[in-house]
């Protein structure tokens, strides 16, 4: 289950109908799947091939379909990360810089944990949202943001786009924004 800390007070907001609440009111989704449907053997894996993808991907699909009708997407894709990936500093640091995007940044974490870290409106400043195993968050597409790994160093989320192309950010300054 998703917690959030507010960073500028370090308040930290626990269960579920709370996390609903406070992100219904910051305007992000955010739901629960059932992580125990994936096969064991792929609940801690970080490493994967296409077929282990794609396994995925078909674990999940009534609850990606039914996401993707509610949302307007039309593709999903399968990211793993985790210190085995190739050049994984260079994307971490891509991933860390405040942005926005032209669509909204979907992640559903399959295995593993990461943090969204989220401009909120002027009371709340700049939030995080540790997602795990299960977690479902849409950030908003004019809504600054970015994501990063937690100390594990290792995610699995399936990724849903509406543009074809994927995932596209637009950097957003913001001399507000401290790093934690």
């Amino acid at each position: 289950m998703a917690e959030i800390v507010i960073r500028n007070t370090q308040e930290r907001i626990k269960g579920e109908e709370n996390v609903l609440a406070f992100l219904d009111k910051q305007g992000v989704l955010y739901e629960h799947w059932d992580a125990g449907k994936l096969d064991a053997s792929l609940q801690e894996k970080f490493v994967l091939s296409d077929e282990e993808k794609q396994q995925i991907l078909n674990t999940f699909d009534s609850e990606i379909r039914d996401l993707a009708g509610r949302r307007g997407y039309k593709t999903w894709d399968i990211i793993a990360l985790s210190d085995a990936t190739p050049n994984l500093e260079e994307l971490l640091k891509k991933f860390e810089s405040v942005h926005t995007h032209t669509e909204d940044e979907v992640r559903a974490i399959t295995a593993g944990r990461g943090i969204f870290v989220i401009k909120g409106d002027e009371e709340t400043g700049y939030f995080n949202v540790e997602l795990e195993a299960g977690d479902v968050i849409s950030v908003p597409e004019t809504i600054p943001h970015f994501f990063t790994l937690m100390d594990n160093r290792q995610i699995v989320a399936v990724r849903l786009f509406i543009e074809t192309e994927g995932w596209i950010a637009h950097p957003y300054e913001d001399p507000t924004f401290q790093k934690a």
